[in-house]
């Protein structure tokens, strides 16, 4: 691993999109909506035809027994069980209305359920959602079909339960072991807890295990994280997603219950990012980009030695680009050209359905330069390399005059030692992996007002 300085963490610890998508979701516009996304289903069903290529589909399911006060997700908190029902006939109801479009038995090669917490929802609720799927969709051999789990929601009975159901993935939220950090977020479980989950979760045969960590949390110190990763070195998942704790109560009203005083200071911050980066190399981990790690020999790993890496609104992915559909309340799609979101409030989500419509209420339709920059901004954050020749072939452009602003700006990156620049390519070295956001900042011509980026969580 390179070495990397406080200085040069500290110089880069500013605002910044994660691109799950470019234009990234804040561009999306009103204008953009049900017709404009028929329109992009349409022009799939004709183009492809036959041979269309394999579906993403995500699935937002947004119940939680308990909120956790650092979320930004679009939840809804409650203990009442009984409304979970309702809400899967409005997911089958949205589902209908995407065969009537695309035509049923549409190949799908990857499936997540995110929340909110998708355990909250009982195996027979679970079993009902995937057997709809199945009856719409045709799931691959050897796609990627993943949980988030919530580890106080599930036993090990319940993970053989999922895995018979067709789940071979499962993302732990953990956050951090600390049980002062976690009663100071309101999410207490247990660290022994966690351990015994992730072995029963091996025995029953899951083809890989993620554990989701946040740093900059209250009450965290370097010192403390430290112990966190520790433990998970031993506790030793396939993968590690390592994410920096953005404070935005004006935003995310959950996280005004966060006492701002315990929060760690920016310094450290920085150290636990450098620690956690020195401890999962000790470790064995690969460095996959921005905020994950996985083992040398998963899935994840092989793609990214292989120049296979696909970036989509779930983060990194070893599946070729496609098209995905979001089903459910603020889920959001990319269809062809487009992209769509989903009303976030689930009445208006309810009430577009019972009226026959599509519940989308934003979205996008690319531009010509959009599609240029995402396939550079692409190239960089899953390859690590831009070849000029390509990017040119692909888009028919004159890459050296088309973005000489930005050639000129990443002179100051290299003399950093985060790039290199030749006469026929850009390269992101082993160092500017840590730093790859703001390298694809660069060539994000949205972000040239200091007002825009402070939309974004900060890119370390």
């Amino acid at each position: 691993m390179p070495v990397i300085t406080p200085e040069l963490l500290n110089r880069f610890d500013v605002p910044g999109p994660r691109y799950t998508s470019y234009p990234t979701a804040d561009r999306f516009v009103e204008a953009f909506g049900e017709a404009d996304y028929l329109n992009a289903l349409e022009q799939r069903r004709i183009s492809s035809g036959q041979a269309a290529k394999p579906l993403s589909l995500y699935v937002h399911l947004p119940f939680c027994e308990s909120l956790c006060y650092y979320c930004a997700c679009n939840k809804i908190i409650t203990k009442h069980h009984d409304r979970t029902g309702p809400y899967l006939r409005y997911l089958s109801r949205e589902v209908d209305l995407h065969v009537q479009r695309l035509g049923a038995q549409q190949a799908v090669s990857q499936l997540h359920l995110g929340g909110g917490t998708p355990t909250f929802l009982s195996d027979e609720e679970l079993g009902e959602l995937m057997d709809m799927l199945r009856r719409n969709f045709a799931f691959a051999e050897g796609g990627e079909y993943s949980i988030e789990i919530d580890p106080r929601t599930i036993d090990p009975t319940r993970l053989a339960t999922l895995k018979t159901l067709g789940f071979n993935r499962l993302s732990f939220g953990v956050q951090d072991f600390d049980p002062l950090v976690q009663k100071a977020v309101h999410r207490v479980q247990p660290a022994e807890q966690v351990f015994a989950l992730v072995a029963a979760a091996r025995e029953v045969g899951f083809d890989s295990i993620n554990v989701d960590l946040i740093y900059g949390l209250p009450k965290q110190t370097p010192e403390s994280f430290d112990r966190t990763l520790a433990q998970v070195a031993d506790l030793r998942p396939d993968r590690i997603a390592l994410y920096g704790y953005a404070h935005l109560p004006e935003r995310f009203k959950s996280q005004r219950r966060i006492n701002t005083v315990e929060l760690p200071q920016a310094s450290a911050k920085v150290a636990m990012l450098a620690r956690s980066l020195a401890a999962f190399e000790q470790a064995g981990y690969v460095y996959i980009g921005m905020d994950h790690f996985a083992l040398p020999d998963d899935a994840l790993a092989v793609a990214k030695r292989q120049g296979r890496l696909h970036r989509n609104f779930q983060g990194y992915s070893t599946q070729p680009d496609a098209d995905l559909i979001g089903l459910g309340v603020s889920a959001i799609g990319k269809v062809g050209a487009t992209y769509s979101q989903n009303a976030k409030d689930l009445i208006e989500y309810q009430d577009r359905l019972d009226h026959g419509q599509l519940p989308v209420v934003r979205g996008l339709a690319v531009t010509r330069d959009d599609l240029l920059r995402r396939a550079v901004i692409m190239g960089l954050m899953c390859q690590g390399r831009v070849q000029f020749e390509s990017i040119e072939l692909s888009q028919l452009v004159d890459f050296k005059r088309y973005f000489a602003a930005e050639l000129k700006r990443l002179a100051a990156m290299q003399d950093d030692g985060l790039v290199r620049v030749t006469d026929s390519a850009i390269e992101v070295t082993p160092m500017g992996w840590f730093f790859v956001r703001g390298v694809a900042m660069v060539f994000d011509k949205y972000l040239q007002a200091a007002q825009t980026r402070a939309r974004f969580s900060r890119i370390l």
